[in-house]
């Protein structure tokens, strides 16, 4: 027969695993409401970020970019380089870098073609193409609730020794002239250190700039007429180079204006 020392040892040791287990269970327990309540607040936590990040992103202001030109209508030329080309060259790139840095961005065009026929407002546009293109082109840009207006073209003098990016900018905001200066600022830090030439205001013979009221620029990113610039345009890593510097300065004013 057991003792009562040896039965009383057998029930300690019953109550202290029991006690184990029990301890274990409600340890258990406890984590699993810790950990769903942890991952409840992860969750409500990513949501609550993502919603603010959607909301930064979409109240940033919209930034048209306008490749000057196109289709029938090829702008000025040196050779091989024309400019509706080249102007939709470097709009792609200015575009392509908004995506992925996520400031909100539309193209007046991505094709080579004129925008005249852009709502068919008429049969026959005969004579009246460029008016309508231009018309469109502003047209777009109040539609699509553009928040700054980025034209892109190429200039062209009869003396070949002018050259470098020159930026107008549109009388009609006054945070125009801050687009303006900063990308020409950039262009001259970052890719043109001889560059000196000063940002310009429009006057009416730049139709666009003249009828918007959004912050406007319009970027002449060089002279097809200087053998230089020409060669710069046309090589791709310098568009890149040109498109970055572009991108940076309008993003920079596109945060700074929220």
């Amino acid at each position: 027969m057991e003792t009562a020392v040896k039965k009383r040892k057998k029930e300690n040791v019953f109550e202290f695993m029991l006690g184990i287990i029990l301890f274990t269970l409600i340890f258990a327990a406890a984590a699993f409401l810790i950990g769903v309540t942890l991952n409840r607040y992860i969750n409500e936590l990513s949501q609550k970020r993502a919603a603010e990040t959607a909301s930064a992103v979409t109240s940033l202001p919209v930034v048209i970019i306008d490749p000057g030109h196109g289709g029938e209508d090829g702008g000025c030329s040196e050779g091989d380089a024309v400019e509706k080309d080249l102007n939709l060259a470097l709009s792609r790139n200015i575009y392509d870098l908004c995506e992925i840095m996520g400031l909100p961005a539309k193209m007046t065009r991505t094709e080579d073609t004129l925008l005249y026929d852009m709502y068919g407002d008429l049969t026959d546009y005969k004579g009246k193409k460029k008016t309508y293109d231009l018309r469109n082109r502003v047209r777009f840009t109040n539609e699509e609730n553009g928040g700054i207006y980025l034209g892109i073209h190429m200039n062209k003098f009869p003396q070949s020794e002018y050259k470098g990016l020159q930026v107008y900018y549109s009388p009609n905001n006054s945070e125009s002239k801050a687009v303006a200066d900063r990308i020409q600022t950039y262009t001259k830090t970052y890719l043109q250190p001889d560059n000196n030439r000063q940002t310009k205001k429009s006057g009416d013979s730049i139709f666009i700039l003249s009828k918007l009221t959004v912050p406007s620029v319009l970027v002449e990113c060089g002279f097809l007429s200087n053998p230089e610039d020409v060669s710069n345009l046309s090589d791709a890593e310098y568009r890149k180079a040109l498109s970055m510097n572009i991108f940076s300065a309008v993003a920079e004013c596109a945060y700074l204006e929220k």
